[in-house]
């Protein structure tokens, strides 16, 4: 006789365990760190900017070392942090589904483990891939959970140095400005987060009414029936152009500088705990080597979402097709490649993102001081990068390092855990595979800072220590009462 298939114990059960768990672990540890004030204002010991998947493994780590000091910001509204229900228009996610994100090594933490709590095991066997939609809400849940203090609709307005090795923060929030100080600062502002959209120049000029980068808000509602170009080969183009055709548009035409899109993902051969753990401890020239021919060798776009385009009978793919001329007239687009002209109401260029710290105005009073990989490192012949030359050269923490010596020392507080973060420590700060172990390595290294910053403090603590561990009655001296030394050779 079959068993009697079981309910779904739901997410309340799965939450108990979960803090049973972290009371077992004894997480959150201890709070350890010093209380700071200046001048009657408080001083947190480590912000963190950005609420996305990134920035809550980061701030779930910290805590979990008992640095109790932390607070966590977004500019987005709450639910919305993050790419997945903006400017991210894929069906379902491109990770497998048995990959922990940001876990932090906890089994009842992990999306599975919340996932099957509310659909049950059948269902979790049955799932294909991770719907994008259902991923946001395991973050919500995720930071609810841990219980982590995130402040939303908070934006990072500028960083300053200040002489007495803290940063001052200037925030804008509900339309006025507010001033914290801190010790640490962790940028978890993903894939633009030292720059923003790079866009090829021919746009230059053209009326922003006609084009939009993918990351932007598009009303595609407003594209039906209208003739739309999308230019790139990667995931996101397949996600703008599908997106599009689901909405109605008359045609859409995708422009392919290749002659052929790329069909293998060369990162995904080589995953093992070996490149998380091993990335970080390649010389120079081995971590070039290995992210300059994954670039160049380019990631596939999913065969989802491919296939989620090209069943479109309105939809033509253009190989081999770059971009010669792109011009207005009477009121549309006329866009030329070798193969032809083609008339478009509207252009989506999918044409990725670009370090730039010119566009991070928040940055502006560090940004020249700080350190990239041009500044130090010349290539082999044959394997220049133009994207790995302008990735910050970062210290093991993740933290900003100085061009010169001594003009900006601030840099040590501030830590990059974004996408360009990649050469430095391997793929650990941006995506799903290794999140945790990339929060994990960020959180040990500000803790050790923060220990060694305050090294005095733990040492005067160290040294006024008194709490006895034996009170002096737990025996007796059995020669205390004797006043001559006794001869205890046998006779």
């Amino acid at each position: 006789m079959n068993a009697v298939p079981q309910p779904p114990p739901g997410l309340h059960q799965l939450e108990l365990r979960l803090q049973q768990d972290l009371s077992w672990l004894e997480w959150p540890a201890k709070s350890w760190v010093p209380p700071r004030e200046v001048g009657g204002q408080p001083v947190i010991d480590v912000v963190v900017v950005g609420a996305g998947m990134c920035g809550l493994a980061a701030a779930g780590a910290l805590k979990g070392l008992g640095i109790a000091s932390l607070l966590v910001l977004d500019k987005a509204p709450a639910g919305r942090e993050g790419p997945w229900v903006t400017f991210a228009r894929m069906e379902t996610l491109r990770s497998p589904k048995q990959l922990t994100g940001p876990a932090l090594g906890l089994p009842a933490l992990t999306f599975r483990a919340w996932y099957e709590a509310q659909f049950g095991s059948e269902a979790w066997e049955a799932l294909g891939k991770i719907p994008r939609r259902q991923w946001m809400e395991y973050l919500v849940w995720y930071r609810r959970v841990l219980d982590l203090p995130v402040r939303n609709e908070v934006e990072l307005v500028s960083v300053t140095p200040r002489p007495d090795d803290l940063l001052t923060l200037r925030l804008s929030e509900a339309g006025s400005e507010r001033v914290i100080l801190a010790r640490h600062l962790v940028l978890a502002t993903g894939r633009d987060g030292l720059g923003g959209s790079w866009v090829p120049p021919i746009v230059a000029g053209i009326d922003r009414n006609l084009w939009a980068h993918s990351a932007d808000a598009i009303d595609f509602a407003a594209l039906k029936g209208k003739r739309i170009g999308v230019v790139g080969a990667g995931a996101s183009a397949m996600d703008n152009a599908a997106e599009a055709l689901e909405q109605g548009v008359g045609s859409l035409d995708l422009f392919v500088r290749r002659k052929d899109l790329p069909r293998i993902n060369k990162f995904t051969g080589i995953g093992s705990q070996g490149v998380v753990h091993g990335f970080a401890g390649l010389s120079d020239d081995w971590k070039w080597r290995f992210l300059d021919y994954a670039m160049k060798a380019q990631t596939p776009p999913p065969r989802d979402s491919t296939l989620r385009v090209s069943r479109h009978p309105q939809a033509r793919f253009h190989l081999g097709s770059p971009i010669e001329s792109l011009v207005e007239r009477d009121g549309h687009l006329v866009l030329t490649t070798a193969k032809g002209a083609y008339p478009l109401d509207f252009l989506i260029m999918a044409t990725g993102f670009s370090v730039d710290l010119g566009l991070r105005g928040e940055l502006a009073a560090v940004a020249p001081f700080i350190r990239f990989w041009k500044d130090r490192y010349a290539p082999p012949a044959g394997i220049d990068n133009a994207e790995l030359e302008n990735a910050p050269d970062l210290g093991p923490a993740f933290e900003f390092q100085e061009r010169e010596p001594g003009t900006c020392p601030a840099l040590a507080q501030i830590h990059c855990f974004n996408y360009p973060a990649m050469l430095s420590h391997g793929k650990l700060s941006g995506d799903i595979p290794a999140v945790s172990e990339g929060a994990q390595r960020l959180a040990r290294g500000i803790a050790r800072a923060l220990f060694v910053a305050d090294r005095k403090t733990h040492y005067e603590a160290l040294v006024a220590f008194a709490t006895p561990e034996l009170l002096g009655d737990e025996w007796a001296d059995a020669d205390a009462s004797v006043t001559e030394p006794h001869d205890h050779a046998p006779a």
